[in-house]
């Protein structure tokens, strides 16, 4: 796999997430690093200190309705992060299906990857997750870890993302999939159509990168950066909403990330930190 392994894990992202490092960006406000969208995972937010963002992601499991109310009062877009491709060990219902995990989750201790060919796991996602997000009035949904796929590159497995996707597809809400390239490609090449399972993708690290073993961010390789601007690119070509989440201090990059975005019109948040807080 080499080494853009990590960079197509799909995943960087978490509601807990253990605090591995947290820098500060000199010189740039929030509210100057966005395009009107952005993602908060690590804590609850109230709309007043989001108010310089139009689109917010965050984990309406952890909100009630009237608090996604309040984001829709004045005015904001909300997203719900959802989680199909893999178990996190902070969830209510992790015991229940610990038992259809695959392996460790690499970098993520507190996650495993899940089998989503299995009936048992669409039906609770289909049946209870997704209906429960909807009863909060969510306006779309933010879905991590398709990147199952890249790790289990099964035909049983993309077709179980797909059965979940389309589900949420026909409830007629956003589907933003997080990364998803090796997923999305395949379903592509196999005769699906990119709007049967999504209405935009969500690509973190496009221009950014993150070094883990030395808990510091830097600048992708060009290889990284050419596939995903390729994978991006031709998508939105297609007709799908494309954001870019990017975690980088860099001045010089901050500017060719909001160029390169203006330039396509494309969304986007530049992160800080991990955290997403």
């Amino acid at each position: 796999m080499g080494k853009v392994k990590v960079m197509r894990r799909q995943r960087f992202i978490s509601f807990f997430i253990v605090l591995l490092f947290a820098l500060s960006i000199v010189g740039c406000s929030a509210g100057k690093m966005n395009s009107g969208y952005g993602v908060f995972l690590s804590e609850k937010k109230d709309p007043e200190s989001l108010k310089d963002f139009n689109t917010v992601v965050v984990d309406a499991q952890y909100y009630s309705k009237e608090e996604i109310d309040d984001f829709h009062s004045v005015g904001h877009t909300v997203y719900s992060y959802i989680n199909i491709g893999s178990l996190e060990n902070f969830r209510d219902y992790y015991y229940e299906y610990v038992d259809l995990t695959l392996a460790e989750y690499e970098n993520w201790e507190e996650e495993r990857w899940i089998d989503v060919s299995d009936k048992r796991w669409q039906g609770f996602v289909i049946d209870e997750l997704i209906p429960s997000l909807l009863e909060k009035d969510i306006d779309g949904f933010f879905v991590d870890n398709c990147g199952v796929y890249y790790q289990y590159p099964a035909k049983e497995i993309m077709d179980g993302l797909t059965v979940i996707l389309k589900s949420m597809i026909a409830t007629g809400k956003a589907v933003v999939i997080n990364g998803g390239d090796t997923y999305i490609d395949a379903y592509c090449n196999s005769g699906g159509s990119w709007d049967d399972v999504m209405t935009g993708i969500n690509q973190e690290s496009v221009f950014s990168t993150i070094l883990w073993d030395e808990g510091t961010f830097g600048a992708a390789s060009e290889d990284d950066r050419e596939y995903f601007q390729d994978y991006v690119e031709r998508y939105a070509a297609k007709g799908a909403d494309i954001y870019l989440l990017e975690y980088t201090q860099d001045k010089s990059l901050i500017r060719k990330i909001k160029k390169y975005c203006k330039k396509n019109g494309f969304e986007y948040y530049i992160a800080d930190s991990l955290e997403l807080d």
